[in-house]
């Protein structure tokens, strides 16, 4: 994703889940045939540029294992929070699972209702 208006709308439209090292914004939108889509935040808190540029790559490749379980047409917004630069890879994968997991079971438990 690399649009300001995906990033805006996945953020104000959609849910909301926060842990010490990732922060996601997840909306499930209603184009079936579209891919799903993931964006990422890591500001400058987070590090210098070569810092939050490893933490990008780390986050990433997380997200690429997850892509064949998000709704089509969703848009994903991954942020990292400044702890997230010294945490180990196994940590962050964690806390992303179950950041992801939560959205998912907002999001989708929604549409089902």
């Amino acid at each position: 994703m690399r649009q300001r208006a995906e990033f805006t709308t996945a953020v104000r439209g959609g849910s909301r889940s926060g842990r010490r090292l990732v922060t996601g914004h997840l909306i499930v939108r209603g184009g079936r045939d579209e891919p799903a889509r993931v964006g990422f935040v890591v500001s400058r808190a987070v590090g210098g540029a070569v810092v939050r540029n490893k933490v990008r790559r780390r986050l990433r490749h997380l997200a690429r294992g997850h892509l064949d379980s998000l709704p089509g047409g969703s848009l994903l917004v991954v942020r990292a929070n400044p702890p997230a630069a010294a945490a180990r890879q196994s940590d962050l994968a964690a806390e992303f699972d179950l950041v992801l997991g939560t959205l998912l079971r907002r999001q989708v438990g929604a549409l089902q209702r």
